[in-house]
C-alpha cells in the first residue's frame, strides 16, 4: 500500500477539513503543558474564544501572541491604558474590550498567584481528577455530554475568588482538556495513546 492510499488515521469528531485544526488536534490538544507562560496563554485564549469557534481563536493565535507580548505574565501585568486602547483597535485579534482587560487583570492575578505556588502548573495540576471520577471511556457520546465537571467547577470557584475574570466552569473545562489536565481523545483516536505516555512523563516535572 502506498502512502497515498494509506487510511485516514481516526481523529476526535470535532476535527473539520482545515490542516491547522487536525495539526493542534494531533501534536497540541490534550498533551500536558506545565510551563507558565503557555499556560497563561491557554487561560486568556480559552477565555478569548468564549461565545467563538476554536477554529476563529487559532487563526488568530500568532497575532494574539504579538498583541500579549508573548503572554509573558509580568509583561502583560504591566499593560496600561494605553494598551488596551491599542489591542481594541487592533483587527489581528478579538477585539472585545471585557476579554482585553480580563486579560490583563489575569496577569496580575497570575503573578499574585505565583507568590504562594511554585509555579502554575502546580496550582493547575491539583485540579486534576482521579482516573476513577472519568468516564470508562470517552466516546463521542461522553464527549458531547461533557461540558464541565466537578474539577472544573471547582477551579473556576478558586480563580474567580483570587479575582480571574472569564473563567467560568465550561471554559475551564476546556482548559483542562486543551492543557492536558484529562485526556478527552476518543479512545479510536490515534493520538491518545501518546497524550496518556506524556502526562506519565510529565509525573517527575510536577513532583
Amino acid at each position: 500500500m502506498t502512502a497515498s492510499s494509506s487510511p485516514t488515521p481516526h481523529r476526535c469528531f470535532w476535527c473539520d477539513d482545515s490542516q491547522l485544526y487536525r495539526d493542534y488536534h494531533d501534536t497540541e490538544w490534550g498533551f500536558p503543558v506545565h510551563q507558565d507562560t503557555r499556560l497563561f496563554e491557554k487561560v486568556c485564549l480559552e477565555g478569548f474564544q468564549s461565545g467563538l469557534s476554536w477554529i476563529t481563536i487559532l487563526k488568530k493565535r500568532e497575532a494574539f501572541r504579538a498583541a500579549f507580548a508573548d503572554f509573558d505574565i509580568a509583561r502583560v501585568a504591566r499593560f496600561g491604558d494605553a494598551d488596551v486602547e491599542r489591542l481594541v483597535a487592533d483587527a489581528g485579534i478579538v477585539r472585545h474590550r471585557g476579554k482585553i482587560e480580563a486579560a490583563i487583570n489575569n496577569a496580575r492575578c497570575a503573578e499574585k498567584l505565583l507568590e504562594s505556588q511554585d509555579s502554575l502548573a502546580h496550582y493547575f495540576w491539583k485540579f486534576e481528577p482521579s482516573p476513577t471520577a472519568r468516564p470508562a471511556r470517552i466516546t463521542r457520546e461522553a464527549l458531547r455530554s461533557m461540558t464541565q465537571s466537578p474539577e472544573s467547577v471547582a477551579l473556576s470557584k478558586d480563580l474567580k475568588q483570587r479575582g480571574f475574570k472569564f473563567v467560568g466552569p465550561t471554559t475551564m473545562y476546556a482548559l483542562m482538556q486543551a492543557m492536558g489536565l484529562v485526556n478527552d481523545h476518543e479512545e479510536e483516536c490515534h493520538v491518545r495513546a501518546a497524550a496518556l505516555q506524556a502526562r506519565a512523563a510529565l509525573a517527575p516535572v510536577l513532583g
